[in-house]
């Protein structure tokens, strides 16, 4: 299946590794021109010299809030405009609800929550000007049923949910969709970090990263305010 997006212009945040590197593959496979960043310079080019297509790494931590601006002048800079955005950032630290602090609620709002809603802020005007975008946030299956060991991030992710549902009404009239792709269990080095491999089946994040390659295509026109679970039937929940 032909997604529509060879040549398109991406950039995949938070790339250097696990879903977003998986996500940034698949779009380069595609064919796109793809800008990556991450904190970790190393691991970054790494990811950049095993993707197939053109590839721009930037170091950068995209959590800081003047970065998501920089990164998306960098793109239009180095390719000349802006048409996919797959906005991703690392987990918070896990904690249950009554556990977390003030501190720990607002770092896991600025890292999962307002960093992606700057993304889309700064990105939404080179979309417009093509009369095109595609737009995907990375979160997770716990916007459809909490985790009870990751309070921060159940809270953090499902603010994003409540922006981008509403975000995606404004975008779509000017060809634009916004979706969410909301992993469960892959094999990630975060899912090791939190245990969370130990049990029964896991994602591979190759697969997510073709389902994100997807939702950004052509054919997904009509599709947008929609969360994805990627989640092997984990959601026990019917909405």
């Amino acid at each position: 299946m032909d997604l529509g997006i060879a040549g398109k212009v991406a950039l995949v945040t938070a790339a250097s590794k696990g879903l977003g590197r998986a996500s940034a593959h698949a779009l380069s496979e595609e064919g796109a021109r793809v800008v990556i960043c991450a904190r970790g310079e190393d691991a970054l080019k790494a990811a950049a010299a095993e993707m197939p297509g053109e590839v721009h790494a930037v170091v950068a931590d995209v959590t800081r809030p003047e970065v998501p601006q920089q990164l998306v002048d960098a793109t239009v800079e180095r390719f000349g405009g802006l048409d996919i955005l797959v906005a991703n950032a690392g987990g918070p630290p896990p904690g249950r609800a009554l556990e977390v602090d003030d501190d720990a609620l607002r770092a896991a709002v600025e890292a999962n929550l307002l960093t992606s809603v700057r993304l889309v802020r700064s990105s939404a005007p080179h979309m417009r000007a093509r009369g095109w975008g595609r737009i995907c946030l990375i979160t997770s299956y716990s916007i459809k049923q909490p985790i009870p060991t990751l309070a921060l991030s159940n809270v953090a992710r499902t603010g994003l949910w409540a922006w981008a549902k509403t975000a995606a009404a404004d975008l779509f009239p000017d060809g634009i969709t916004l979706n969410l792709a909301c992993p469960g269990v892959h094999a990630t080095d975060r899912m090791k970090q939190l245990g969370g491999l130990g049990v029964g089946a896991h994602g591979d994040p190759g697969d997510f990263g073709r389902i994100v390659a997807f939702l950004c295509s052509e054919p997904t026109r009509f599709v947008s305010g929609v969360a994805l679970p990627v989640d092997g039937a984990a959601i026990v929940g019917l909405l």
